[in-house]
């Protein structure tokens, strides 16, 4: 797990890297690495294989170009940096391409505000990244039951 120290205090630090499915909202795949790894490298472990379309954040700018991921025959919609994107002249068909972009990410963050907000874990509390992977499983299933239990009739 990535530490720093500031002071006496120390500080550790991981990420949690979803494949969340665009219609219903919900985690299929779910990565945990430190906070000094790169989000590109756990992208392989977010993809399932059936993935028509891929949207992703800046972070994921050039992942169309890694050989992991030559082979997929998807569409990726990767947006641009938030420098870029405010360069744009407004109304033109690449803002209204990032428009669509953020939208489409906007749904699939839904997930991380349940697990911070409503679970509580808005911080990283154990030692140790095992510990706090296990975590985030359990509290991934329990975000897709509440998302799903809106799927299901009356």
């Amino acid at each position: 797990m990535h530490q720093t120290r500031k002071g006496n205090q120390w500080y550790f630090g991981m990420k949690m890297h979803t494949g969340v499915d665009v219609g219903f909202g919900m985690i299929h795949s779910l990565e945990v690495t430190p906070a000094n790894v790169h989000d590109l490298n756990a992208s392989a472990a977010l993809l399932h294989g059936d993935e028509t379309h891929v949207y992703g954040d800046s972070g994921y700018r050039g992942i169309h170009k890694r050989a992991e991921h030559l082979h997929r025959d998807v569409d990726w919609f990767i947006a641009r940096r938030p420098g870029v994107t405010r360069q744009l002249p407004e109304g033109s068909d690449h803002a209204r391409a990032e428009k669509i972009k953020a939208s489409v990410r906007a749904k699939v963050e839904h997930p991380f505000r349940t697990i911070k907000r409503q679970f509580g874990y808005a911080k990283v509390r154990y030692r140790g990244l095992a510990k706090n992977a296990n975590r985030l499983y359990l509290l991934a299933a329990f975000s897709n039951m509440l998302i799903g239990e809106r799927y299901l009739p009356a």
